[in-house]
């Protein structure tokens, strides 16, 4: 394999508790299935104290889709994350202004639009456990769709 850039995504959301965290777990798994190298994913969240654990119904989530989220910690959006991530993938139109007004201007996009779908990716944060399997799966989804089309558009540039 020749030399080769590499993508780091980084997915945003409000606390990295639940939404972001999930996406980050769910591309990693996708990356390792299908043997992506040249992408490495990311979390962080727009109002997000440094050091809090995954959310418990963002853990339970993962966990019943043989996902682990039990070291993760959140990390706050600053412009050195933004200034680190090729592409951000952002929840809500919140989460992609403020990724703009740290200098991510042209890499950062709203998950369900690069999916192709309107919308956005809700909080579960405090929902029920059914709540957050519907988010879970609903970022199952999208992500799978983003991840194909980054890959592929990287692999026609190399």
């Amino acid at each position: 394999m020749g030399s080769r850039n590499v993508l780091h995504v980084t997915f945003v959301c409000t606390g990295n508790t639940c939404r972001s965290p999930m996406a980050e777990v769910i591309a990693g798994r996708i990356i390792a299935e299908k043997g992506i190298e040249h992408v490495t994913v990311g979390s962080a969240g727009s109002a997000a104290w440094p050091g809090d654990p995954a959310s418990d119904g963002a853990r339970e989530a993962a966990r019943e889709a043989g996902l682990d989220l039990e070291s993760h910690r959140s990390m706050p959006l600053t412009q050195e994350v933004v200034a680190a991530s090729g592409l951000l993938l952002c929840m809500t139109g919140h989460h992609l202004r403020r990724c703009e007004e740290l200098g991510g201007q042209g890499r950062s996009r709203l998950l369900t639009e690069m999916a192709g779908e309107e919308g956005r990716v809700d909080d579960p944060f405090g929902g029920s456990a059914r709540v957050y399997r519907a988010t879970f799966d609903q970022l199952v989804r999208l992500v799978g769709v983003v991840l194909d089309t980054v890959a592929r558009d990287a692999e026609s540039e190399s």
